[in-house]
């Protein structure tokens, strides 16, 4: 399975940006999938996660309010729109397919899109 993470780019704070997460090959719809970021220096961290039939959703405590995962009808695509964003959410963002239905337990992770947030 491989996972496309697209949508990155470079934006000034306060805009937003829609992030998506496609499967080659194979669909998401029996799976839970998770966004994660990694920042220069840093480890790669959960951001948000999304179940099986969007029953199940996390966030990272640092996005909540501003960030919303979100499967398409299709189910082929899941994802990420980060509104309000900060210099601190700069990062290369992954997708990451589970296991499961369920949010956890992620075994499949795809190539980063770069995010960069200007102040």
């Amino acid at each position: 399975v491989q996972l496309q993470a697209s949508g990155g780019g470079l934006v000034q704070a306060g805009d937003s940006l829609r992030l998506s997460c496609t499967a080659r090959g194979r669909t998401l719809s029996n799976n839970g999938v998770g966004w994660f970021r990694q920042a220069p220096g840093k480890e790669r961290e959960f951001v948000a996660g999304i179940s099986w039939n969007g029953g199940g959703i996390s966030y990272a405590d640092s996005v909540k309010g501003r960030f919303t995962i979100s499967r398409d009808r299709g189910q082929s695509s899941v994802h990420l729109q980060m509104n309000s964003l900060k210099p601190e959410d700069t990062a290369v963002y992954y997708c990451a397919s589970a296991r499961g239905p369920n949010i956890g337990n992620w075994h499949y992770w795809g190539q980063g899109t770069l995010v960069t947030v200007s102040s």
